[in-house]
């Protein structure tokens, strides 16, 4: 697993440096020292920490954590011994004015030159504000998303009083338009969750489609893309997956998660709101708080109150080094991740012991199941090799999708409406093409020890 060089230390000492000099005018004040007795305990945080899986080595191809750049670990370390609150400008002058520039070119990223928007301290906490806004301006009205999206989208709907209307998706794993249309036709929905990569299977719902249905009935759209927003950068999309991310301007909310592909520590999400006037929901009085200055606080457009601003440093110091240009470094890294997911979807195609979905990946996750006689046998399967390729140091994950997201068939005694146990990766991180061929080898090694006392296939 990749360490910090001793050039990363040196380059945050001398930024401590550069940083501590713009307050040396002031009486020395020392910080608690750190005793043997924090060296005793620093050395027992390292070995309690020991119980990880390696999330930052490309063998780890399971769930959705990708490791922060190390320029993002470094500045947030370096603004943490300010500890800036971005909720007012009292607390977070320099940190809030970063806040406002890494936001603006989140927005200009998907087309939008006016925007409201912050950073949060997750995805879950931006759908709740854009929900919240949903329902603020169509009170009483359902707030509609696919069985495919994430569950907090339900869940925040309770929370805030909204009912909640699941729509099915189809056997791609995108939401069902015919469906969708049908529930519109009932005038009860007010706003449509469109999900650009959902983060069981990766599914892109068709937004172009939903906006030509927009223009028939009113309601609000809301672009859940907290994991896969980003890609609107990547140039390697299929023609239906790009139509998606081209028809993101029209959208009236998005959410992303700079602590997904951003390349952030956790927690930094991002809320983004077409129309800047929807600040005017936010509306609240603090005579304690916003004093300083007659300038915008984060906290007058924002549900959260205290926020780490050192998270938006460590965003604003990634943009410039990495920025969001269509054809530059960061944009490269996205299209190899999805290239990555192609190719270990191809190998697993090839093979006569596993099963594809229907569907190729649209963005880096990839899903399959283990050939077997029945679904059972399979998600039975899938859990043995999950557990052996950690023995061979290849960490996938889990996934519990319905049976028919794969072909038709392929269990004939299974209904279309079972679900069945998958193994699944999230391969989001830019070595895993490289790695591809480590990760099969394994793979292929785990499953021939999990499968062979079941079956008498041979797996080379």
């Amino acid at each position: 697993m990749a360490e910090p060089s001793n050039k990363f230390f040196q380059l945050l000492a001398q930024a401590q440096h550069r940083l501590d000099e713009s307050f040396a005018h002031l009486p020395s004040s020392p910080a608690p020292p750190l005793d043997e007795a924090a060296v005793t305990i620093l050395n027992e945080v390292a070995v309690k920490l020991h119980d990880n899986y390696p999330y930052a080595h490309p063998l780890y191809a399971g769930q959705m954590l990708k490791p922060p750049h190390p320029i993002a670990r470094a500045a947030y370390t370096l603004a943490m011994s300010v500890n800036p609150n971005n909720h007012a400008l009292d607390g977070g002058r320099a940190s809030s004015a970063m806040e406002i520039e890494a936001v603006a070119a989140i927005a200009k990223m998907f087309g939008w030159p006016e925007h409201l928007g912050h950073l949060t301290g997750g995805g879950t906490f931006a759908n709740l504000e854009a929900l919240w806004v949903a329902g603020q301006l169509a009170p009483g009205k359902s707030i509609a998303a696919s069985d495919q999206a994430h569950y907090t989208h339900s869940r925040i709907s309770s929370v805030l009083g909204l009912p909640f209307t699941e729509i099915p998706s189809d056997n791609t794993g995108r939401i069902d338009i015919h469906a969708l249309e049908t529930l519109l036709q009932t005038e009860n929905i007010g706003t449509v969750v469109v999900t650009l990569g959902t983060t069981a299977i990766g599914a892109v719902d068709p937004l172009d489609e939903i906006l030509k249905l927009q223009q028939r009935y009113n309601f609000r759209i809301h672009v859940d893309a907290a994991y896969g927003g980003y890609f609107t950068l990547a140039g390697n999309l299929s023609p239906q997956t790009r139509a998606a991310y081209d028809a993101i301007p029209q959208a009236d909310s998005i959410v992303i998660d700079p602590h997904k592909h951003g390349l952030q520590p956790y927690g930094c999400g991002c809320i983004l709101f077409r129309d800047p006037s929807v600040g005017r929901l936010y509306k609240h009085d603090s005579p304690y708080t916003y004093f300083s200055s007659k300038d915008l606080h984060l906290g007058e457009i924002s549900l959260e109150c205290s926020r780490a601003g050192a998270s938006a440093v460590a965003l604003w110091a990634t943009q410039r080094l990495l920025p969001y240009s269509p054809g530059g470094t960061f944009a490269h890294n996205l299209e190899s991740s999805h290239q990555a997911a192609l190719e270990l979807h191809r190998r697993l195609t090839s093979s006569p012991h596993f099963i594809t979905p229907t569907a190729r990946p649209e963005l880096d996750i990839v899903f399959w199941a283990v050939n077997s006689a029945n679904s059972q046998l399979s998600s039975a399967l899938a859990q043995q090799i999950f557990d052996e390729a950690a023995r061979h140091d290849v960490h996938l994950a889990l996934a519990t999708v319905p049976i028919r997201l794969f072909p038709s068939g392929t269990w004939p005694q299974a209904e279309q409406t079972e679900t069945i146990t998958c193994l699944r990766s999230v391969l989001m991180k830019p070595e895993h093409l490289a790695w591809i061929e480590q990760i099969w080898q394994r793979l292929t090694a785990a499953a021939s020890a999990s499968i062979a006392v079941n079956t008498p296939w041979e797996l080379c």
